[in-house]
C-alpha cells in the first residue's frame, strides 16, 4: 500500500518533459523525452484557479474548458472521490500543437494530481495507462512519465477494457546525440494530422517500416548515428503529413549531410526533429539549417535540446508509491 500522506499539508510539484513521438517508423509505439517541459505546482483552494506563465500562457490558463482541470475532475468523480479544488501554477516551455507532447504532459499532470489529492493507490503502470486512455495513444505519455527513449505497447492481456494496460520498455541509447527541433509558426491539430492518413497500407510499406523501426533500435543501442538517416525512414505517416508539414520534406533533404544524422517528424507534426552528430558545431548547423529554409521560403524557430533521462515519475510527490 502507498504510504499515507496529508496532501493538504504538502504542495504538489512536478516537472513533465516535452516529448517527441513516432520517431519516424515507430508510429504510435516509441517516443523520447526532451530536456525542457512543463512545471506544475498545486495546492488545495476554495475554487479552481490557474496562474499560467511561459509559452502559450493564455491558452494554458484558459478556463472553463481547461484540459488539466477537466481531466482531474473527471477522474476523481469516476473514482468516487471528493474533488478538491486547486490553485494551480503552470510554467510552460512546451509549444502547444507543435508535436512536442503538450497534451500528454497536461494529461499526465491531471492524472498525477488526481492520484495525489484523491489518495488513489495508483502505481506507475496505472498512471501511464490512465493517461494513455485519456490521451488516445501511449507513446508520448510513456516517454513523458519515464524519460529517455521508450517503447510503449498495449498489453495483449486485458485486465480492464476501459483502461487498457500499457507496457513500457526503455530503449537503450549508447550515444547522447544532440537534438534540434525546428518549430514552425502555426500549430497543427493532431486530429487534422490523423485525418490525412490512409485507412489501409500496402504490405511493402509495412515491411519497410518494420525494417526501419528495428534498425532504429539497433542504431540507438549501438550508437550508430550513420544508420539514423535510413532508420528514421517512414512510409506510414511521413508521406501523407508532408502536405501539412512543409518543414519535413525541406529538412529531410539535409538528412545524412554534414552534422545531421537523421530527420523525422516530431509526433504528428508540424515540428521536425533532427538528430545531430556528437561533435556538431551548433552555430554552424543552425546557420546552415536557417539558410536552407530561407532558400525554400520557410522559417522556423530552432531549438537545440537533448534526450532527458529524467521523467515525470522522478518528480512525482508520491514517487515512493508510484514506482514500486
Amino acid at each position: 500500500m502507498a504510504e499515507h500522506r496529508d496532501s493538504s499539508a504538502m504542495p504538489f510539484r512536478m516537472f513533465l518533459p516535452a516529448t517527441s513521438a513516432n520517431l519516424g517508423p515507430a508510429f504510435d509505439a516509441a517516443a523520447l523525452a526532451f530536456d525542457f517541459g512543463l512545471k506544475v505546482e498545486a495546492v488545495p483552494a476554495a475554487e479552481f484557479t490557474i496562474d499560467a506563465h511561459g509559452r502559450n500562457a493564455d491558452q494554458c490558463g484558459k478556463m472553463p474548458g481547461n484540459l488539466i482541470v477537466d481531466t482531474y475532475t473527471r477522474l476523481l468523480e469516476r473514482e468516487g472521490k471528493p474533488v478538491t479544488p486547486l490553485a494551480i501554477r503552470l510554467d510552460n516551455d512546451i509549444p502547444l500543437g507543435m508535436g512536442c507532447g503538450s497534451s500528454a504532459a497536461a494529461v499526465l499532470a491531471s492524472v498525477a494530481m488526481a492520484a495525489y489529492f484523491g489518495g488513489l493507490d495508483w502505481d506507475s503502470e496505472r498512471i501511464v495507462s490512465e493517461a494513455s486512455t485519456c490521451e488516445g495513444h501511449p507513446d508520448n505519455v510513456a516517454a513523458c512519465w519515464h524519460g529517455g527513449v521508450v517503447l510503449a505497447r498495449t498489453a495483449s492481456v486485458v485486465r480492464n477494457a476501459a483502461v487498457p494496460t500499457i507496457s513500457v520498455l526503455p530503449i537503450p541509447v549508447a550515444v547522447d546525440w544532440p537534438l534540434l527541433v525546428a518549430i514552425p509558426e502555426n500549430p497543427l491539430a493532431t486530429s487534422e494530422a490523423r485525418r490525412v492518413l490512409p485507412r489501409l497500407y500496402s504490405r511493402v510499406d509495412l515491411i519497410h517500416n518494420v525494417q526501419s523501426a528495428m534498425l532504429l533500435v539497433l542504431a540507438f543501442s549501438q550508437g550508430r548515428g550513420e544508420w539514423l538517416s535510413e532508420a528514421l525512414s517512414d512510409r506510414v505517416h511521413h508521406p501523407y503529413r508532408a502536405q501539412l508539414c512543409p518543414l519535413l520534406p525541406a529538412l529531410t533533404a539535409l538528412s545524412g549531410a554534414e552534422g545531421v544524422n537523421g530527420v523525422a517528424l516530431s509526433g504528428a507534426g508540424p515540428s521536425v526533429l533532427m538528430f545531430l552528430r556528437e561533435d556538431v558545431d551548433r552555430d554552424e548547423v543552425g546557420a546552415r539549417v536557417t539558410a536552407h529554409l530561407v532558400e525554400k521560403g520557410l522559417t522556423a524557430e530552432l531549438r537545440f535540446t537533448a534526450i532527458s533521462a529524467i521523467g515525470a515519475k522522478d518528480t512525482f510527490p508520491m514517487s515512493a508509491a508510484a514506482t514500486r
